[in-house]
């Protein structure tokens, strides 16, 4: 089964085993995210959930997305731009980061997740996991320099 953001009940069961109360304003930010691979900032996911909550702040909806992240309903990928970005993919992936507009494309390697980490690293320091962020210009980036005639 792909741990991507699916159910209700998957929302719910994290939710209880770390006592968050479900609230209609924490399950909308949920729904936002339910199907959502474009890893969206918070505020993508605020104007969304804008438009069924009104009176919902920006603040709300930043900190329920990092209470979250830390129940393990959502990662924080990584970007090379000013905002977070959020996944809802929970499965082992890597990600291409277009350094131009900051999108961010999941992947599957098998070479990366057999990645071995170093001694000296796993000495020192709790390993909770391993991601390889390839920078990149994506295609649409790509096209628009080959169109403008700059590289």
């Amino acid at each position: 089964m792909k741990k991507q953001i699916k159910s209700l009940e998957f929302f719910t069961t994290r939710c209880r085993k770390h006592s968050l109360r479900i609230t209609p304003q924490r399950t909308a930010i949920y729904k936002a995210l339910k199907d959502d691979c474009s890893h969206p900032s918070a505020d993508i996911v605020y104007k969304k959930v804008k438009t069924t909550f009104p009176n919902i702040s920006f603040d709300t909806v930043n900190r329920t997305l990092l209470s979250f992240v830390d129940i393990g309903v959502l990662k924080i990928a990584e970007s090379y731009h000013r905002q977070k970005r959020f996944d809802s993919n929970l499965e082992s992936h890597h990600h291409l980061s277009c350094i131009k507009c900051g999108k961010i494309i999941d992947f599957k390697n098998k070479d990366f997740d057999e990645l071995k980490i170093p001694n000296t690293i796993k000495d020192k320091y709790k390993v909770l996991g391993k991601r390889v962020v390839i920078e990149c210009i994506c295609d649409k980036c790509s096209s628009k320099n080959k169109r403008g005639g700059r590289r």
